[in-house]
């Protein structure tokens, strides 16, 4: 066996869970990985073993053969994922604490958590009106290798964990708040909302996944809800800023997690800000031809006129999603993504300032 597919085999019986080409790429540093894992998939299908590897949306994992599974499953080892712990963390801290209860804290995904830490005899539920109240077994003692089962020393192991993931003990138990993608951090302060996290949520590797899990909140771009919501359980949140229109929308969409004076302030600003742009348009009789959805939003506020036969405007990123030409024959190219500045109002205002000076210059 060639040590790439040694390599292979040792990190997908390590990992435990499913890994995909690239990460095995990046430990081999070859290329053919996905043909080298199917090797093995044949060679543990030849062996007759109990041990078998499956593909499973394009990711790879070594597991016990399902006819095996339940005959080992009680004295199999398992790590518990990171939103699993804190949910097991908050059951212990307050415990007895409801099911509802847990689920308002911790989200949807909490049913999950409670039927995974059942199995594994961490805790225990009893029927408790329409809910179940959850608290630790003497199994969690033992997991954590506690003396005694004392909720004291229970507390103590909790706070021990907080700092061991540097964290306060409040963001240890509790949902973090709110995330947001880097193109939108700059709107947090617009609302006035101080305590959020920078994330990536829309190609996130399994640590950022299990990060985004924790969150209670998601402020990402629109359109994206539904991929996201795949595994995001919390609040969603899609906002947009191509125009300020969008920008007042979006603060008003977040303006029940901020400073109700900070986005009184910045309404004002924006609104006002609107108002200037559009005044700078007065004098500008020329016709455009706006080439995308987008475009056509900034030119509606613009007030601008338009025309088939007018100055063509397109964003500078290309292509569309679909793949298709944009911006090929274009008069005006309005900056977007990587060209475009990361604050929103600056981003929107260098957009306007790009039509309105391609406007002069361009004679139609």
């Amino acid at each position: 066996m060639s040590e790439g597919k040694e390599i292979i085999e040792a990190a997908l019986f390590a990992s435990g869970e499913p890994l995909d080409e690239l990460q095995l790429r990046n430990l081999t540093k070859l290329k053919n990985v996905g043909d080298i894992v199917r090797q093995l998939m044949d060679e543990y299908a030849q062996r007759g073993s109990a041990i078998e590897i499956v593909e499973i949306e394009g990711r790879f994992v070594m597991q016990v053969k399902p006819e095996y599974a339940e005959k080992v499953r009680h004295i199999a080892p398992k790590e518990l994922r990171s939103p699993v712990l804190r949910t097991l963390s908050m059951i212990a801290y307050h415990q007895p604490i409801t099911v509802a209860e847990l689920v308002d804290r911790r989200g949807a995904a909490a049913y999950d958590h409670v039927r995974d830490l059942e199995e594994r005899g961490l805790i225990s539920a009893e029927p408790h009106g329409r809910t179940r109240m959850l608290q630790t077994t003497a199994r969690f003692a033992e997991y954590f290798n506690l003396d005694s089962a004392d909720p004291e020393a229970i507390k103590h192991k909790i706070i021990e964990l907080a700092r061991e993931q540097k964290m306060g003990l409040d963001k240890w138990l509790g949902k973090q708040g709110i995330g947001v993608t880097p193109m939108y951090e700059s709107l947090m302060a617009l609302c006035g909302i101080a305590e959020f996290e920078v994330v990536n949520p829309y190609n996130p590797t399994d640590e950022e996944r299990d990060r985004v899990q924790d969150l209670g909140v998601l402020v990402i771009s629109k359109g994206y809800g539904e991929k996201i919501g795949k595994y995001f359980d919390g609040r969603i949140i899609e906002v947009s800023a191509a125009t300020f229109d969008d920008l007042i929308n979006s603060i008003n969409l977040l303006a029940e997690y901020g400073s109700k004076i900070k986005v009184k302030e910045s309404i004002e600003r924006i609104s006002g800000l609107k108002d200037e742009y559009i005044e700078k348009t007065y004098s500008i009789t020329t016709k455009v031809a706006p080439q995308t959805e987008m475009v056509s939003r900034i030119v509606n506020e613009l007030r601008l006129g338009i025309s088939s036969n007018g100055v063509k405007i397109a964003p500078d990123y290309g292509t569309s999603s679909e793949g298709k030409e944009i911006g090929g024959g274009a008069d005006i190219l309005v900056p977007t993504h990587k060209n475009a500045e990361m604050d929103v109002v600056k981003r929107i205002c260098q957009k306007y300032d790009a039509v309105i000076e391609g406007l002069k210059k361009v004679k139609k």
